[in-house]
């Protein structure tokens, strides 16, 4: 009889060479661990939906379903027992910190061999956190951005995908039809957004979630990548 894995990990990438570079990085630390991938964040939160423990989650910032740290948000809110690592390209410093004031367990830059990946995963899977050790975490956010991000830590799983796609502009209707639920429903999750963000229109909403993106994604109108 083959013995069960020591670990389940869910590689979230939308790359599929990257996803098998970090797929050897995590098959080289352990005799027996499980990979999951997932080329969307659909894919990934079916992953998690299907039940079974999770050990970690490595997820990629910019991804098919997800914008800026909405995806990391709603992991977070929806599986606070899951670690999440961020593994991206986009290794600005101020970058990496809100991943971890978000509470990602680690940020890996994709630019770390594998050798250095591995260390990372390993220190995270131990119970502990990882980022890059040239990157100063105490060089907080203005005292704007820090009381939005602490505001949008606020909502629900629900209430993140939600903003997530009225960031997207879809309408109401559209939005219902997405996640499965009445309007009504929705009308009252775009209530309590507008409620925990202290704004008092959808555009406001939008515009506040955006605040925190600025000046990290130059390429993010243009690309997915």
């Amino acid at each position: 009889m083959s013995e069960a894995p020591q670990y389940r990990l869910i590689i979230a990438d939308d790359h599929t060479l990257f996803r098998g570079a970090l797929r050897e990085a995590v098959s080289g630390l352990f005799d027996g661990v499980a990979i999951a991938e997932a080329g969307s964040f659909d894919e990934a939160a079916k992953l998690l939906d299907a039940g079974g423990e999770t050990d970690l989650v490595l997820l990629d910032l910019s991804m098919p379903g997800v914008r800026g740290f909405s995806g990391l948000m709603y992991l977070r809110a929806q599986y606070p027992s899951v670690p999440v690592v961020i593994v991206s390209a986009n290794d600005d410093p101020s970058v990496i910190r809100r991943c971890m004031e978000f509470g990602a367990s680690g940020f890996i830059p994709k630019t770390l061999d594998v050798e250095g990946m591995r260390a990372a995963i390993e220190r995270v899977l131990k119970g502990g956190v990882w980022t890059p050790p040239d990157v100063d975490l105490e060089g907080g956010s203005d005292v704007e951005s820090s009381e939005l991000m602490g505001r949008l830590a606020t909502l629900t799983p629900q209430q993140v995908r939600v903003l997530m796609m009225l960031s997207e502009g879809l309408l109401n209707k559209q939005i219902a039809y997405e996640l499965n639920v009445s309007e009504a429903t929705v009308k009252a999750h775009v209530s309590a957004i507008l409620q925990k963000l202290g704004v008092e229109s959808r555009t406001q909403a939008v515009i506040a979630a955006s605040k925190i993106e600025l000046g990290q994604w130059p390429q993010a109108a243009s690309a997915n990548n």
